[in-house]
């Protein structure tokens, strides 16, 4: 296994080649249906517990493309660079560690260089003033700025647990305001459906609740 060099810069990468992996059927795209209103499709299942957007605004969706490291280690997620595709969610298991950074603002350069769709983190991040100028979505447990280590070891492609939640490499993976939400890939359809379906019926109570009036 391969072992980056921590004394080496941490450096973008070049744009991969290609069309972006948006998912089966192109599904739904960043911000396009509110993670709440998924977790309801999903019986409130599927929420990953802890994991916050960085900044206000963030949102992503795409497939996840797994890490599995060792607390307060990125090795992992420098691997994951050499594999991951365009659009493709960066969802890192990290053992829930607050006291180690996995990415800051180099890291999300390499990420925007390459197209990826988004990180999530069940670990700590830092530089979250620069993430938010650079753009990638990140969603993360916690934020310190002490750095991590970069020796490993890590896994790659794998089912992972990330705040409570089970994922499998090319799982839907959708953020918002509100958090993460996790989508099994052989349900996207029914839940997108479902959630569709909540939402007009929201809509529908939204109409009712401006006709009411106070009484008295």
């Amino acid at each position: 296994m391969p072992q980056p060099d921590p004394q080496q810069p941490e450096t973008a990468g070049s744009p991969a080649p290609g069309p972006v992996d948006t998912g089966p059927e192109a599904w739904p795209a960043a911000g396009e249906l509110p993670v709440a209103t998924i977790s309801d499709a999903m019986e409130r299942f599927g929420v990953a517990d802890g994991i916050r957007p960085l900044w206000r605004g963030a949102a992503l969706s795409g497939r996840a493309f797994t890490v599995w490291t060792r607390p307060g280690d990125n090795a992992g997620l420098h691997a994951a660079f050499e594999q991951i595709r365009r659009g493709e969610i960066l969802v890192v298991s990290g053992g829930g560690d607050e006291t180690r950074a996995l990415i800051g603002e180099l890291v999300a350069e390499k990420a925007l260089a390459l197209g990826v769709g988004g990180i999530v983190l069940d670990a700590a991040a830092r530089d979250v003033v620069e993430l938010e100028r650079v753009g990638v979505p990140v969603f993360a447990r916690a934020v310190t700025p002490a750095g991590p280590w970069k020796t490993g070891p890590y896994r790659l492609g794998e089912t992972v647990a990330v705040g409570g939640v089970a994922v499998a490499p090319g799982d839907w993976v959708v953020g918002d305001d509100d958090g993460v939400a996790i989508v099994p890939a052989g349900r996207v359809e029914d839940v997108v459906a479902a959630t569709h379906e909540l939402l007009r019926g929201e809509g529908e109570r939204r109409e009712a609740n401006r006709r009411l009036v106070p009484r008295g």
